[in-house]
């Protein structure tokens, strides 16, 4: 079992990275940077900076922490076409696997200080398809950071059998 499998794996069992609630990611069989979750927010607002919403004023950004300890942003794009726009976290994904990676350990979502925006259906379903045991921060309606594991956000999740690995 790869270090990133195992602390998925721990993160899924017990909510959290380790002995500090702070998701930790490793690399080369070791731990590098372990970010906060005020941290990690922190990411999200930068890239809810950037956001496209034109037509919603929904502005939400992401900060996906991936194993080797970096972070990828990701903010929503909207269209006048609303089924071609994109969230936050799934931009990030997308950004993160384009680049080659698909090993993450943690999200944060943020829609601002008192935007409750925990992730879409759609959104969970793809964080799911890569990080099942992913750890998920957002913002509550007071601005208060919510922790849960994504596996609590999407408790029957849709998957298929893989032939052969892409």
């Amino acid at each position: 079992m790869t270090r990133s499998a195992a602390l998925a794996r721990r993160i899924r069992d017990t909510g959290h990275a380790g002995r500090g609630a702070e998701p930790r990611a490793w690399t080369s069989g070791r731990a590098v940077r372990a970010w906060s979750a005020v941290e990690l927010m922190g990411e999200a607002e930068r890239a809810r900076t950037e956001a496209y919403a034109p037509y919603s004023r929904f502005r939400v950004g992401a900060a996906l922490l991936l194993s080797d300890g970096r972070v990828v942003r990701g903010c929503n794009v909207e269209n006048a076409s609303f089924g071609l726009s994109i969230c936050a976290q799934r931009n990030a994904v997308w950004k993160a696997v384009s680049e080659g990676v698909r090993e993450f350990v943690a999200v944060a979502v943020t829609a601002g200080r008192a935007g409750d925006a925990s992730p879409c259906g759609a959104c969970r379903q793809v964080l799911h398809e890569f990080a099942p045991g992913l750890t998920v921060y957002w913002r509550d309606a007071r601005g208060r950071i919510v922790r849960r594991r994504l596996g609590a956000l999407l408790e029957h999740a849709f998957t298929l059998k893989r032939r052969g690995s892409s």
